[in-house]
C-alpha cells in the first residue's frame, strides 16, 4: 500500500489509549467528524473499526466532491458510488472516482456496502435522512446458510437485506503455496528467525498477526504444561491490543494469567519441527537483554535491534525470499491455506478437525472454502473412469 501525506481533506486518525487503539475520522484542521466518529465508536475495540474508518473516509470525500450533504443522500447516489468503486450497476456513474486505482473486489464491495448501510442506519436513528434509513431497513427470505448461523434458525422468517450489496460471488479456490515452495524458501532465508517464521506458518497454520503477536509466556513447548489445557506441546494465541509492534490476533478468546502461567486463548498444537526452529532461533539470535517486552520475534539488526518485529516486516521478508526463489510474491496467508488443505486431506475431509487445527470459528466456512475435490486425486480419477466405463 502506498502511503501519502493527506493535506486539505478528511483523513483517518489513530488514537492510542491505555486500553488499546481506536480509529476515527478528522477534518483537515484536526477536528473530529462528528457523524463518522459517533458511528465508529459503536465498533470500538474491534478490527472492524479500522476497516470501516478507511472505507467510510473515502465515501465522505466523495460526498464532498459531489456537494452532497448527509441529509440529501439517496439510495441512487449510493448505487452510483458503488458503481464507481467497481460494482456492476445499470445507471450513469458521472465523473470517475479513484482514478488510477484498481476497482474493489467482491469482498471489499460487500464490506463497503455493510459499512454504508450501518452508517446511514445510524444516521436515521439520530433523525438524519430517515427516508434513506427506511430504504435500508428491509428484509428478505432467509437462506439455508442464514438459518445455520442462528440459534433456533429453523423458526426465522426474515433476514436483513442490503439493497446496495453486490450479489454474493461463489468463493474462489484459495491461493496456496506452489508445490515444493517451503524447501525452496528455506534455502533463501538468511536467519534462524526467518526459518522459524517459515516453519511456524507452515506447520501451525498461524495468521501473521497471531505469529508476530506471540509472547514468550504464550509458548508451552513441552508435554503436560502447567496450564493443564493440552497434554501435548502447544501455544496460546492471545489477543493483546497494546503490542508495541501493532500485531494483534484476529480471534479474541478469553485468556488470563494464573500463577505466572498463561491460560485460555486459542490453543494450537506445535510440531517437533516448530520446537526445533524455536530453540535454534533462541540459542543463536535472540538477544540476551533489552527484551522486557517479552515478545517472540524481534529485529536482528540496526538501531532497533531487539525490539519487536512488525507483521509488515515479516511480509516483506517472505516477499523477498519468494522473489529470490523464483516463486513470485509469497504472502503469509498462503501458508494457512496450504495448512488447511493438508489437514483436510489427512483427516479424510473431516471439517471439524480442520476447524480446530486452524482456529476457524465455523466448520461450514472451512467446508465452503477448502472442501473441494482435487481433480488429480486417484479416487476422483477412478470414480470418473468407472462412470465412463473405462478399465485401468
Amino acid at each position: 500500500m502506498v502511503r501519502r501525506v493527506v493535506i486539505g481533506e478528511l483523513r483517518v486518525q489513530r488514537i492510542d489509549r491505555s486500553g488499546g487503539r481506536s480509529w476515527t475520522i478528522v477534518h483537515p484542521d484536526g477536528g473530529e467528524h462528528g457523524e463518522a466518529d459517533r458511528f465508529l465508536r459503536e465498533h470500538d475495540g474491534s478490527g472492524t473499526q479500522r476497516t470501516y474508518a478507511y472505507l467510510l473516509v473515502d465515501h465522505l470525500r466523495w460526498l464532498q466532491r459531489e456537494c452532497l450533504p448527509l441529509e440529501r443522500v439517496g439510495l441512487r447516489d449510493l448505487e452510483r458510488y458503488m458503481g464507481l468503486l467497481g460494482a456492476e450497476v445499470r445507471l450513469p456513474l458521472g465523473r470517475p472516482w479513484r482514478e488510477g486505482k484498481r476497482p474493489y473486489g467482491p469482498s471489499a464491495l460487500s464490506i463497503t456496502a455493510a459499512c454504508l448501510k450501518g452508517f446511514y442506519l445510524h444516521q436515521a436513528s439520530l433523525g438524519v435522512n430517515r427516508e434513506l434509513g427506511a430504504a435500508f431497513d428491509r428484509g428478505r427470505l432467509p437462506s439455508r446458510a442464514d438459518r445455520r448461523r442462528r440459534f433456533l434458525g429453523h423458526v426465522v422468517t426474515s433476514a436483513p437485506a442490503n439493497p446496495i450489496a453486490p450479489a454474493a460471488p461463489r468463493r474462489r479456490h484459495p491461493k496456496m503455496l506452489p508445490d515444493g515452495s517451503r524447501e525452496r524458501l528455506a534455502r533463501e532465508v538468511r536467519s534462524a528467525r526467518d526459518r522459524l517464521v517459515l516453519t511456524w506458518l507452515g506447520d501451525g497454520g498461524l495468521r501473521i498477526g497471531e505469529l508476530c503477536g506471540l509472547h514468550m509466556v504464550d509458548l508451552h513447548l513441552r508435554s503436560n504444561a502447567a496450564c493443564g489445557q493440552c497434554r501435548s506441546p502447544h501455544l496460546h494465541v492471545c489477543h493483546r491490543a497494546g503490542n508495541p509492534n501493532g500485531a494483534e490476533a484476529k480471534t479474541k478468546h478469553p485468556w488470563n494469567v494464573q500463577g505466572g502461567t498463561v491460560c485460555g486463548g486459542l490453543i494450537k498444537r506445535v510440531s517437533p519441527a516448530m520446537i526445533h526452529a524455536y530453540f535454534d532461533y533462541v540459542t543463536t539470535e535472540y538477544p540476551r537483554g533489552g527484551t522486557e517486552h517479552g515478545m517472540l520475534l524481534v529485529q536482528l539488526h540496526g538501531d532497533r535491534a531487539g525490539q519487536p518485529w512488525a507483521p509488515a516486516a515479516a511480509r516483506r521478508m517472505l516477499s523477498r525470499a519468494g522473489q529470490r526463489a523464483g516463486l513470485g510474491v509469497i504472502r503469509p496467508h498462503m501458508f494457512r491455506h496450504s495448512f488447511a488443505s493438508a489437514v483436510l486431506d489427512a483427516s479424510g475431509g473431516n471439517v471439524v478437525i480442520a476447524r480446530e487445527a486452524g482456529g476457524w470459528a465455523s466448520a461450514a466456512m472451512v467446508d465452503e472454502v477448502y472442501g473441494h475435490a482435487d481433480v488429480h486425486d486417484p479416487a476422483f480419477d477412478a470414480a470418473l473412469r468407472a462412470v465412463w466405463g473405462e478399465q485401468r
